[in-house]
């Protein structure tokens, strides 16, 4: 089967494209912007919480060695899906909760998945995600691509980044590949 696409926006993009590439049948995990109306928009725009794009990492994966639903998944296990705009220090629509769904059936599938979370009580507070159809991915500038690869000892991701690869590493031992994606 050909690969397939996932984009997830869950905080800063640097906290959600490490731990997503640790796994197997993820072939690359790329950073950048979507669900807003500014064309082609910079880090800094985006940050200045103005353009309406959420970060986001952009999960290119082989279905047969991954599903869609694992990937969903690690997604919440990565982030906080009841945070309102946020996602620990950083507040903004653009750290919102938000899957990206690439046609129907991951926008059902996506729906179903956070409505079960929900209903489980898994969580204290009530799930705040955003499942809408993606309409375009920009690519985030080329320093932002594996940053925490290339930065590990930045303050920023050393503090946030470590605990989600460990959650990931001990909840989705059996998914892990044995190198990660660069």
């Amino acid at each position: 089967m050909a690969s397939a696409a996932a984009t997830f926006g869950g905080g800063c993009f640097w906290c959600i494209e490490a731990p997503f590439k640790e796994l197997a049948g993820v072939e690359s995990a790329v950073s950048g912007y979507a669900g807003g109306d500014v064309v082609d928009p910079s880090y800094k725009e985006v940050c200045s919480g103005t353009t309406g794009h959420a970060e986001v990492v952009q999960v290119e994966y082989d279905p047969d060695v991954i599903s869609y639903g694992d990937l969903l998944e690690v997604f919440v296990t990565v982030h906080d899906p009841t945070q309102l705009n946020r996602q620990g220090p950083d507040v903004g629509t653009q750290y919102r909760s938000a899957i990206f769904t690439h046609d129907d059936d991951q926008q059902d599938a996506a729906e179903a998945f956070l409505a079960e979370l929900d209903a489980s009580d898994a969580y204290d507070d009530e799930i705040v995600t955003e499942v809408e159809p993606l309409e375009t991915f920009y690519r985030a500038e080329e320093h932002h691509q594996d940053y925490y690869e290339k930065n590990p000892s930045q303050a920023y991701c050393s503090m946030h980044i470590p605990p989600k690869l460990d959650k990931v590493r001990e909840k989705f031992a059996d998914r892990l590949r044995e190198q990660p994606v660069h």
